[in-house]
């Protein structure tokens, strides 16, 4: 493998977001339990750059072939959570113990596990020329709604909708007519209703959006929260209060600061310049994967590479706008910086499945496979194009 033409730009951006995330996490939780979260931090940003690496071993292809058996195992994480293995975390059924004292969230797996499987359902089997039909995708929402519905019953609003935006960008980047992108927007905003009305969310989840619509309401509660965030940004100023330095981080005002609201750490004691050099990493992550997805010829990595810019321009918008009391408070984390093994190990494994889909296909590692053969294949599986 060409080492050398593989994007670490890509690589060093995440890994450079993993780390200040470290900082983060210490400056907002070092006084209370000292070292100890930073340094579990720094331990999954490890595990999830060794499983992004690996997968730069491994051709599309071969992602491409295991892509039912992803989104399958997705499914299954899923319906555990559900079963009497499910642990129940702050209301929402969302987390399964292991052995040794950790946890795992499958829903944030389930991000990946979707992409591919969009991916898979869209791009095979089709001329790369011809638009998808109806019932392609109908089957792709489909196969997206079976796991929005299951994380919509843990319940967890946030993570469901970043895989319907996730979805909406893979079935317009796909080439589906512009009514079905329409379609599926006022789909995902009647399930978000539904979901309120029915109700599917707890009552702290419906105040957090009651209180996103009304800033007075649960003064005491999630209101004291968003409005106690809001304060430690905007006191940060141009360069902040310095690292371990700001009022209301250091004085514990911020509840789950070191989680969800990581980046009012940030605001406060980085400032504004700090904040935008955070913003400014993510978006060029966001923008690489977009990159990739211009570049590429497989329709497969394509897909892939949209749904993957998709879901973390979602959570980053979705994340940084509830610190800054713009958009409603639903748990999600900051992609790479927020404290949580599963959220950690998803956006690297992002990382690693963005760079496999960009890699060309020269050889197959370890199989000794000559870039003739795989031309070849290329040209029977897209006999229009040419090649992947």
């Amino acid at each position: 493998m060409a080492w050398w033409r593989i994007d670490w730009g890509l690589y060093v951006a995440a890994l450079g977001l993993s780390l200040v995330g470290a900082l983060l996490v210490w400056s907002g939780t070092h006084a209370d339990v000292g070292p100890a979260l930073a340094v579990r931090h720094l331990i999954n940003t490890g595990i999830g750059v060794t499983m992004a690496v690996l997968l730069l071993l491994c051709d599309v292809r071969w992602i491409r072939a295991a892509a039912p058996w992803l989104y399958l195992s997705g499914l299954f994480g899923l319906l555990l959570v559900l079963s009497p293995l499910g642990v129940s975390i702050n209301g929402s059924r969302s987390w399964i113990h292991l052995p040794g004292g950790f946890s795992l969230q499958p829903a944030e797996l389930s991000k990946i596990a979707l992409c591919v499987g969009l991916a898979m359902i869209l791009a095979e089997g089709r001329d790369t020329t011809r638009p998808p039909t109806w019932r392609e995708v109908l089957t792709a929402w489909v196969l997206a709604g079976i796991p929005i519905g299951l994380i919509l019953l843990q319940p967890d609003l946030g993570t469901a909708l970043v895989l319907g935006f996730l979805t909406v960008g893979v079935v317009a980047a796909s080439g589906a007519a512009v009514r079905w992108t329409l379609a599926a927007v006022a789909g995902a905003a009647l399930a978000v209703v539904a979901a309120i009305r029915i109700p599917l969310l707890d009552p702290y989840q419906l105040d957090r959006l009651l209180a996103f619509m009304d800033q007075t309401r649960d003064p005491e509660g999630i209101g004291y929260q968003t409005r106690q965030a809001r304060l430690a940004i905007g006191s940060g100023g141009w360069d902040g209060a310095g690292l371990g330095q700001g009022t209301q981080t250091q004085g514990g005002f911020i509840p789950f600061q070191h989680t969800d609201f990581v980046f009012s750490i940030a605001g406060e004691e980085l400032g504004l310049v700090g904040s935008l050099g955070i913003l400014g990493l993510l978006l060029f992550v966001v923008a690489r994967a977009l990159w990739v997805a211009l570049r590429t010829e497989d329709p497969f990595a394509r897909l892939v590479a949209v749904g993957v810019a998709c879901w973390l321009l979602f959570q980053t918008f979705e994340n940084v706008g509830m610190n800054l009391g713009l958009m409603p408070v639903t748990g999600l984390p900051l992609p790479f910086l927020s404290y949580g093994g599963s959220s950690m190990f998803a956006c690297w494994l992002a990382v690693g499945v963005v760079a496999a889909c960009q890699r060309p296909l020269e050889t197959f590692p370890g199989r000794g496979v000559s870039a003739t053969l795989v031309s070849r294949e290329s040209a029977r599986l897209y006999p229009k194009r040419g090649r992947t």
